[in-house]
């Protein structure tokens, strides 16, 4: 796999992280908006790295990437496909930009529905009492992580949307998946980009907190 042993060769010290848009209450006015969980996610996962919001620009983001010279991306959570076009063209001219340059992207929520759509693989709704505002059972391809893990873990789930394991595309490769046959982690199989459909930003087990750890540490070459 072209992204195995990436590590060994980048370190990306420049994270850009996307946003979700939201409403502003009264005025209407559309904000781009970051959870303040992640603020205190990447102090403690990764002191050293620099990092900042990336605003939703459309196509216009190339611009704002190269001005920071940003060498890696985090996919944040919130908004369905769809319903923010502003915000998917500025996501997908991120993508592209990472895939041209080798770049890393890790992918959360949304960030792995888009991989999946971008692939060409099918979406379907979640069933809200096992992912919505949920915490359930994952099971992981141990054989493919590069990192120890346990063939099992539990993870917090908020996501309206779900990649069905019978219609992965083609081009990721799936890592872990729940009871009900829901892919909740996967990689692509030819470029530095992993994704979780969970939020490794919001509470969870000690467990789920250093699979996160390990996940993200191997998909943007942090070592730990």
């Amino acid at each position: 796999m072209a992204q195995q042993n990436y590590s060994d060769q980048f370190m990306a010290e420049r994270i850009g992280i996307t946003m979700r848009v939201g409403q502003a209450a009264g005025s209407g006015e559309s904000r781009d908006c970051l959870a303040q969980d992640w603020a205190r996610y990447m102090a403690a996962l990764a002191p050293d790295v620099a990092w900042v919001p990336i605003p939703n620009l459309g196509a216009a983001v190339a611009e704002f990437i190269q001005h920071w010279q940003l060498d890696g991306f985090i996919l944040s959570g919130g908004n369905d496909l769809g319903t923010c076009p502003i915000r998917d063209k500025t996501e997908n001219t991120v993508i592209d930009h990472a895939v041209r340059n080798a770049l890393p992207v890790f992918g959360v929520c949304r960030g792995m529905q888009l991989l999946q759509q971008r692939g060409g693989g099918a979406l379907r709704r979640c069933e809200p009492k096992t992912h919505l505002a949920q915490k359930h059972t994952v099971h992981l391809r141990t054989d493919l992580l590069e990192f120890d893990a346990p063939g099992r873990a539990t993870v917090n789930s908020f996501h309206n949307w779900a990649v069905p394991a019978n219609t992965l595309a083609p081009s990721l490769e799936l890592l872990a998946a729940s009871d009900d046959g829901c892919v909740e982690a996967v990689r692509h199989r030819a470029a530095p980009i992993a994704a979780v459909q969970w939020h490794p930003e919001r509470d969870g087990d000690n467990l789920q907190a250093q699979l996160d750890r390990n996940l993200l540490c191997t998909t943007l070459g942090w070592k730990e």
